[in-house]
Protein backbone atom coordinates (compact mmCIF):
# COMPACT_ATOMS: atom_id res chain seq x y z
CA UNK A 1 0.00 0.00 0.00
CA UNK A 2 2.89 2.55 0.98
CA UNK A 3 4.91 1.52 -1.89
CA UNK A 4 1.56 2.11 -4.69
CA UNK A 5 1.47 5.19 -2.52
CA UNK A 6 5.00 6.12 -2.88
CA UNK A 7 4.64 5.66 -7.19
CA UNK A 8 1.54 7.42 -7.33
CA UNK A 9 3.45 10.20 -5.92
CA UNK A 10 6.14 9.66 -7.81
CA UNK A 11 4.06 10.11 -10.97
CA UNK A 12 2.18 13.19 -9.78
CA UNK A 13 5.87 14.79 -9.41
CA UNK A 14 6.71 13.95 -12.89
CA UNK A 15 3.98 15.71 -14.35
CA UNK A 16 3.31 18.70 -12.12
CA UNK A 17 4.59 20.95 -14.57
CA UNK A 18 1.98 19.89 -17.17
CA UNK A 19 -0.61 19.83 -14.68
CA UNK A 20 0.03 23.32 -13.12
CA UNK A 21 -0.22 24.45 -16.33
CA UNK A 22 -3.29 22.93 -17.60
CA UNK A 23 -5.31 24.36 -14.52
CA UNK A 24 -3.55 27.83 -14.69
CA UNK A 25 -5.21 27.89 -18.44
CA UNK A 26 -8.64 26.44 -17.04
CA UNK A 27 -8.90 28.28 -14.32
CA UNK A 28 -7.73 31.82 -15.64
CA UNK A 29 -10.54 33.78 -15.24
CA UNK A 30 -10.47 33.41 -11.81
CA UNK A 31 -6.37 33.14 -11.35
CA UNK A 32 -6.43 36.93 -11.44
CA UNK A 33 -7.63 37.10 -6.93
CA UNK A 34 -5.22 35.31 -6.00
CA UNK A 35 -2.40 36.81 -7.81
CA UNK A 36 -1.02 38.58 -5.39
CA UNK A 37 0.55 36.01 -3.60
CA UNK A 38 3.27 35.15 -5.83
CA UNK A 39 5.62 37.63 -4.21
CA UNK A 40 4.61 35.60 -0.84
CA UNK A 41 5.36 31.98 -2.44
CA UNK A 42 9.00 33.34 -3.84
CA UNK A 43 9.89 34.43 -0.41
CA UNK A 44 8.81 31.16 1.21
CA UNK A 45 10.58 29.29 -1.45
CA UNK A 46 13.76 30.73 -0.88
CA UNK A 47 13.75 30.95 2.49
CA UNK A 48 13.57 27.27 2.53
CA UNK A 49 16.18 26.93 0.08
CA UNK A 50 18.94 29.69 2.29
CA UNK A 51 17.59 27.88 5.60
CA UNK A 52 20.04 25.07 4.26
CA UNK A 53 22.68 27.36 3.52
CA UNK A 54 25.10 29.05 5.90
CA UNK A 55 27.46 31.61 5.71
CA UNK A 56 30.50 28.52 5.84
CA UNK A 57 29.19 26.93 2.96
CA UNK A 58 29.48 30.55 0.60
CA UNK A 59 32.77 29.84 -1.59
CA UNK A 60 33.42 32.55 -4.26
CA UNK A 61 34.59 31.18 -7.11
CA UNK A 62 35.82 32.44 -10.67
CA UNK A 63 32.92 30.99 -12.49
CA UNK A 64 30.52 32.88 -10.50
CA UNK A 65 31.77 36.09 -11.76
CA UNK A 66 31.85 35.21 -15.08
CA UNK A 67 28.06 34.06 -14.78
CA UNK A 68 27.00 37.00 -13.06
CA UNK A 69 28.75 39.22 -15.84
CA UNK A 70 27.12 36.98 -18.24
CA UNK A 71 23.47 37.70 -16.52
CA UNK A 72 24.08 41.53 -15.98
CA UNK A 73 25.56 42.73 -18.78
CA UNK A 74 24.27 39.99 -21.76
CA UNK A 75 20.71 41.19 -19.96
CA UNK A 76 21.58 44.31 -21.57
CA UNK A 77 23.35 43.77 -24.88
CA UNK A 78 20.33 41.00 -26.02
CA UNK A 79 17.70 43.86 -25.53
CA UNK A 80 19.64 45.94 -27.65
CA UNK A 81 20.17 43.78 -30.39
CA UNK A 82 16.59 42.61 -30.09
CA UNK A 83 14.88 45.64 -29.91
CA UNK A 84 15.95 46.41 -33.64
CA UNK A 85 13.35 43.70 -34.59
CA UNK A 86 11.03 44.11 -31.89
CA UNK A 87 10.48 46.22 -28.64
CA UNK A 88 8.21 43.76 -26.96
CA UNK A 89 9.85 40.82 -27.76
CA UNK A 90 13.29 42.76 -26.59
CA UNK A 91 11.48 43.03 -23.45
CA UNK A 92 10.74 39.32 -22.86
CA UNK A 93 14.19 38.21 -24.41
CA UNK A 94 15.85 40.89 -21.40
CA UNK A 95 13.79 39.33 -18.55
CA UNK A 96 15.11 35.98 -19.40
CA UNK A 97 18.52 36.62 -19.30
CA UNK A 98 18.07 39.11 -16.32
CA UNK A 99 16.53 36.75 -14.23
CA UNK A 100 17.93 34.53 -11.76
CA UNK A 101 18.80 30.93 -11.17
CA UNK A 102 16.01 28.56 -10.69
CA UNK A 103 15.62 27.48 -6.87
CA UNK A 104 15.40 23.66 -7.88
CA UNK A 105 18.93 24.18 -10.26
CA UNK A 106 20.89 22.43 -7.57
CA UNK A 107 18.44 19.87 -6.81
CA UNK A 108 18.76 19.06 -10.53
CA UNK A 109 21.75 19.46 -10.67
CA UNK A 110 22.83 17.11 -7.77
CA UNK A 111 20.91 14.43 -9.98
CA UNK A 112 23.14 15.38 -13.17
CA UNK A 113 26.30 14.83 -11.34
CA UNK A 114 26.90 18.26 -10.61
CA UNK A 115 28.71 20.21 -7.86
CA UNK A 116 25.39 21.32 -5.72
CA UNK A 117 27.78 23.90 -3.36
CA UNK A 118 28.92 25.66 -6.33
CA UNK A 119 25.52 26.40 -7.78
CA UNK A 120 24.07 26.88 -4.19
CA UNK A 121 26.33 29.47 -3.61
CA UNK A 122 25.85 31.14 -7.36
CA UNK A 123 21.97 31.30 -6.22
CA UNK A 124 22.90 33.17 -3.33
CA UNK A 125 25.40 35.77 -5.67
CA UNK A 126 22.84 36.00 -8.55
CA UNK A 127 19.75 37.01 -6.34
CA UNK A 128 21.85 39.38 -5.30
CA UNK A 129 23.12 40.77 -8.08
CA UNK A 130 19.57 40.58 -9.73
CA UNK A 131 18.06 42.60 -6.58
CA UNK A 132 20.93 45.55 -6.84
CA UNK A 133 20.55 45.14 -10.60
CA UNK A 134 16.68 45.04 -11.40
CA UNK A 135 15.46 48.18 -9.71
CA UNK A 136 17.99 50.15 -12.22
CA UNK A 137 17.56 48.41 -15.32
CA UNK A 138 13.42 47.86 -15.48
CA UNK A 139 12.85 52.00 -15.69
CA UNK A 140 15.42 52.18 -18.27
CA UNK A 141 13.76 49.50 -20.60
CA UNK A 142 10.04 49.58 -19.15
CA UNK A 143 9.39 52.57 -16.88
CA UNK A 144 6.11 53.75 -16.11
CA UNK A 145 4.49 56.40 -17.39
CA UNK A 146 3.29 58.14 -14.64
CA UNK A 147 6.67 58.17 -12.94
CA UNK A 148 10.14 59.34 -13.34
CA UNK A 149 13.07 57.38 -13.49
CA UNK A 150 13.98 57.61 -9.82
CA UNK A 151 10.82 57.10 -8.65
CA UNK A 152 10.36 54.11 -10.73
CA UNK A 153 13.44 52.85 -8.97
CA UNK A 154 12.39 53.40 -5.65
CA UNK A 155 9.30 51.73 -6.28
CA UNK A 156 10.83 48.59 -8.09
CA UNK A 157 13.41 48.81 -5.53
CA UNK A 158 10.55 48.32 -2.54
CA UNK A 159 9.24 45.51 -4.63
CA UNK A 160 11.92 43.49 -5.88
CA UNK A 161 14.84 43.76 -2.78
CA UNK A 162 12.37 42.32 -0.12
CA UNK A 163 11.59 39.72 -2.32
CA UNK A 164 15.08 38.56 -3.23
CA UNK A 165 16.87 39.66 -0.60
CA UNK A 166 14.85 39.45 2.86
CA UNK A 167 14.98 36.01 3.05
CA UNK A 168 18.94 35.29 3.26
CA UNK A 169 18.87 37.71 6.01
CA UNK A 170 15.53 36.21 7.86
CA UNK A 171 17.14 32.28 7.08
CA UNK A 172 20.37 33.28 8.63
CA UNK A 173 19.13 35.09 11.53
CA UNK A 174 16.71 32.22 11.96
CA UNK A 175 20.01 29.71 12.05
CA UNK A 176 21.51 32.01 14.14
CA UNK A 177 18.83 32.66 17.18
CA UNK A 178 16.36 30.08 16.22
CA UNK A 179 18.22 26.59 15.31
CA UNK A 180 15.58 24.75 16.64
CA UNK A 181 13.31 26.70 13.90
CA UNK A 182 15.79 26.43 11.67
CA UNK A 183 15.69 22.44 11.90
CA UNK A 184 11.97 22.22 11.62
CA UNK A 185 12.08 24.27 8.64
CA UNK A 186 14.48 22.41 6.87
CA UNK A 187 12.06 19.17 7.60
CA UNK A 188 9.90 20.52 5.36
CA UNK A 189 12.18 20.03 1.89
CA UNK A 190 9.64 19.14 -0.39
CA UNK A 191 7.26 22.38 0.90
CA UNK A 192 8.91 24.50 -2.05
CA UNK A 193 8.21 21.73 -5.10
CA UNK A 194 4.38 22.12 -4.13
CA UNK A 195 4.70 25.66 -3.65
CA UNK A 196 6.08 26.15 -7.16
CA UNK A 197 3.51 24.07 -8.65
CA UNK A 198 1.02 26.84 -7.31
CA UNK A 199 3.02 29.84 -8.22
CA UNK A 200 3.23 27.85 -11.98
CA UNK A 201 -0.38 27.84 -12.06
CA UNK A 202 -1.18 31.16 -11.20
CA UNK A 203 1.46 32.83 -13.53
CA UNK A 204 0.12 30.49 -16.25
CA UNK A 205 -3.50 31.40 -16.00
CA UNK A 206 -2.36 35.44 -15.86
CA UNK A 207 -0.38 34.90 -18.98
CA UNK A 208 -3.53 33.12 -20.66
CA UNK A 209 -5.53 35.98 -19.25
CA UNK A 210 -3.87 38.29 -20.55
CA UNK A 211 -3.17 36.76 -24.03
CA UNK A 212 -7.05 36.34 -24.60
CA UNK A 213 -8.21 39.93 -23.64
CA UNK A 214 -6.62 41.40 -25.10
CA UNK A 215 -7.57 44.30 -27.44
CA UNK A 216 -5.74 43.38 -30.71
CA UNK A 217 -3.76 40.44 -30.67
CA UNK A 218 -0.83 40.21 -32.24
CA UNK A 219 0.28 36.82 -32.74
CA UNK A 220 3.60 37.03 -34.62
CA UNK A 221 5.06 38.96 -31.45
CA UNK A 222 3.49 36.27 -29.52
CA UNK A 223 5.48 33.59 -31.88
CA UNK A 224 8.39 35.36 -31.85
CA UNK A 225 8.76 36.07 -28.11
CA UNK A 226 8.18 32.17 -27.88
CA UNK A 227 11.31 31.22 -30.59
CA UNK A 228 13.61 33.96 -28.99
CA UNK A 229 13.13 32.28 -25.23
CA UNK A 230 13.99 28.81 -27.03
CA UNK A 231 17.27 30.56 -28.21
CA UNK A 232 17.91 32.10 -25.46
CA UNK A 233 17.76 28.90 -23.17
CA UNK A 234 19.81 26.70 -25.33
CA UNK A 235 22.29 29.22 -26.08
CA UNK A 236 22.47 29.84 -21.97
CA UNK A 237 22.99 26.07 -20.70
CA UNK A 238 25.51 25.69 -23.74
CA UNK A 239 27.31 28.94 -23.32
CA UNK A 240 27.53 28.13 -19.44
CA UNK A 241 28.35 24.45 -19.52
CA UNK A 242 31.15 26.00 -21.68
CA UNK A 243 32.70 28.10 -19.09
CA UNK A 244 32.50 25.33 -17.07
CA UNK A 245 34.65 23.04 -18.99
CA UNK A 246 37.22 25.31 -18.22
CA UNK A 247 36.79 25.34 -14.92
CA UNK A 248 36.13 21.42 -14.68
CA UNK A 249 32.50 21.81 -14.04
CA UNK A 250 30.25 22.12 -16.87
CA UNK A 251 27.28 20.95 -15.31
CA UNK A 252 26.78 23.48 -12.85
CA UNK A 253 28.23 26.24 -14.64
CA UNK A 254 25.36 25.08 -16.96
CA UNK A 255 22.56 24.94 -14.73
CA UNK A 256 23.43 28.19 -13.19
CA UNK A 257 23.06 30.07 -16.21
CA UNK A 258 20.15 28.14 -18.29
CA UNK A 259 18.03 26.71 -15.76
CA UNK A 260 16.19 30.34 -14.47
CA UNK A 261 13.68 31.11 -11.60
CA UNK A 262 10.92 31.57 -14.45
CA UNK A 263 8.22 32.40 -11.69
CA UNK A 264 9.61 35.27 -11.15
CA UNK A 265 10.27 35.83 -14.64
CA UNK A 266 7.21 35.96 -15.36
CA UNK A 267 5.74 38.40 -12.41
CA UNK A 268 8.68 40.79 -13.15
CA UNK A 269 7.68 41.28 -16.94
CA UNK A 270 3.66 41.42 -15.90
CA UNK A 271 4.70 44.02 -13.44
CA UNK A 272 7.30 46.05 -14.97
CA UNK A 273 7.28 45.84 -18.57
CA UNK A 274 4.80 44.84 -21.26
CA UNK A 275 2.30 41.95 -19.75
CA UNK A 276 3.06 40.33 -23.08
CA UNK A 277 6.84 40.24 -23.12
CA UNK A 278 5.70 37.51 -20.12
CA UNK A 279 4.95 34.72 -23.01
CA UNK A 280 8.81 34.82 -23.44
CA UNK A 281 9.64 33.26 -19.89
CA UNK A 282 6.37 31.18 -20.10
CA UNK A 283 7.81 29.15 -23.32
CA UNK A 284 11.30 29.54 -21.12
CA UNK A 285 9.53 27.07 -18.76
CA UNK A 286 8.90 24.68 -21.49
CA UNK A 287 11.94 24.83 -23.06
CA UNK A 288 14.09 24.54 -19.85
CA UNK A 289 12.19 21.43 -18.74
CA UNK A 290 12.63 19.68 -22.11
CA UNK A 291 16.44 20.49 -21.96
CA UNK A 292 16.46 19.07 -18.31
CA UNK A 293 14.62 15.98 -18.93
CA UNK A 294 16.75 15.02 -21.70
CA UNK A 295 19.63 15.75 -19.92
CA UNK A 296 18.54 13.39 -17.30
CA UNK A 297 17.57 10.69 -19.76
CA UNK A 298 21.27 10.89 -21.01
CA UNK A 299 22.59 10.69 -17.20
CA UNK A 300 19.83 7.59 -16.54
CA UNK A 301 21.03 5.37 -20.18
CA UNK A 302 24.97 6.48 -19.29
CA UNK A 303 24.45 5.10 -15.70
CA UNK A 304 22.78 2.13 -17.03
CA UNK A 305 25.84 1.18 -19.56
CA UNK A 306 28.26 1.62 -17.37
Amino acid sequence: MQENKGKVLQILKNWTLPIAMIVGIVTYPLIGYISFIIPYLIFIMLLLTFCKLTPKDIHFRKPHLWLLLIQLVGCVIVYGVVRFYHPVVAQGAFVCVLVPTAISAAVVTGMLGGNVAFLTTYLLVCNIGVAVAAPILFPLIGPHAEMSFFESFIYICKQVAPILLFPLVLAWFIQYFFPKLNKKLLAFNNLSFYLWAVALTIVTGNTVKFLVEQENPDYKVEISLAVVALIICVGQFLLGRRIGRHYGDPVSCGQGLGQKNTILAIWMAQTYLNPISSVAPAAYVLWQNIINSYQLWLRRRKNKSV
